[in-house]
């Protein structure tokens, strides 16, 4: 995948993920988590043994690392 389809994964997980979490983010906030995310929820379906494949299988791992990436940052500060 590229640079380019990286980056709207990222943002669309980043958004999904706000959504899911009940916050309220701006574009460079949902794009930064949701990059992150795409990470975290790779190591962790990496780590199940999970596989994913295309644009859909990349967009649940990524979303689901973000809503990891928020849950562990509300948790860190103290919401």
């Amino acid at each position: 995948m590229g640079i380019i389809g990286f980056l709207i994964i990222g943002l669309l997980a980043g958004f999904i993920a706000e959504k899911v979490m009940n916050r309220n983010h701006g574009l460079i906030k949902n794009l930064v988590v949701g990059v992150i995310g795409a990470y975290v929820g790779g190591f962790l379906a990496t780590a199940l043994g999970l596989a994913f494949f295309g644009f859909l299988g990349n967009l649940i791992v990524a979303t689901v690392g973000a809503i990891v990436v928020l849950w562990l940052f509300s948790l860190l500060a103290g919401r």
